[in-house]
């Protein structure tokens, strides 16, 4: 079994075609066709079972491809000390949470290991996920919840491990003058009569996904570009919304903004480190400055 083939391999499994493999190579769809043959003939087994749609990884492809990146990065490992270039690892985050968690990380890595290089993307959870199921990203940080990934109530690849390394709780607030009684979400199944507008974020938000399961369908919702602008419209009394304690906390503090009691608590979400299984041995130094 060759590195050569496997590399084919992982980047087929990852394009799910031969042509979108052989675009990221920069090699002729022949040579990948004849490559993963090879490295199935060697094997004795079928790695892709091939439909009009693509190349679908058989039970022995998933096999594989579990262990394949693995290969892939102790070889890599292996290049870097001969040659004595520096280990580089690339992290991915939300925005929210690359700019308020990922500084103390890369710090805490900086310090354990200098010798080790960091990069940081900011993406959307979706590209987040696809990047880390496709190699792009060693790991990404993101907000869930529940014992998988995507309990919260998003899609998530196959083949993903993760490490809860911390807690977001969510504040549900307004303007001072807004936080009168009966602001609250359903009780006993019912809206507070003077029930306000809720400012939300986008869908496809990990705070939008909480707010849909606190609140029911008949509560008003007025959505918003992002966090920091529902939080900027909560402050200036246009109504209330359900953010992130790293969001508000200094608002809290400063009297902009007050939190509504209420009888159905705000949940608390899971700061969730995720990774594709196989690659921990190259992640432990990063999975310690998380959780450290």
């Amino acid at each position: 079994m060759e590195l050569r083939h496997v590399r084919v391999f992982v980047a087929v499994a990852r394009a799910g075609t031969v042509v979108g493999a052989a675009n990221d190579l920069g090699l002729a769809p022949a040579s990948v066709s004849e490559q993963v043959r090879r490295l199935e003939s060697g094997l004795g087994v079928a790695l892709f079972e091939r439909t009009p749609q693509g190349m679908v990884l058989t039970g022995h492809g998933r096999a594989l491809l579990e262990r394949a990146q693995g290969l892939l990065d102790h070889a890599e490992d292996v290049r870097r000390a001969v040659t004595g270039q520096r280990r580089r690892v690339t992290v991915g985050a939300l925005e929210t949470l690359a700019a308020t968690r990922l500084p103390g990380v890369v710090r805490r890595l900086a310090e354990r290991r200098p010798d080790l290089d960091v990069d940081v993307r900011t993406l959307g959870r979706k590209e987040l996920l696809a990047e880390v199921a496709g190699g792009g990203l060693d790991a990404a940080l993101l907000l869930d919840s529940g014992m998988r990934v995507g309990t919260l109530g998003f899609a998530a690849p196959p083949g993903l491990d993760f490490l809860d390394v911390g807690e977001v709780a969510l504040r549900l607030v307004a303007a001072p003058g807004v936080a009168a009684p009966g602001m609250g979400p359903r009780r006993n199944g019912r809206p507070g009569a003077d029930a306000g507008t809720l400012l939300v974020s986008p869908p496809e938000c990990s705070i939008r996904m909480a707010v849909e399961r606190m609140f029911g369908a008949e509560v008003p919702r007025r959505e918003l570009t992002s966090i920091a602008t529902a939080r900027e419209w909560a402050r200036q009394g246009l109504g209330r919304s359900l953010l992130p304690d790293f969001a508000v906390d200094g608002d809290l503090a400063s009297g902009a903004l007050v939190a509504l009691d209420d009888a159905s608590p705000a949940p608390t979400l899971a700061l969730r480190l995720v990774w594709l299984r196989g690659r921990e041995p190259g992640l432990r130094d990063v999975l310690y400055a998380m959780s450290a």
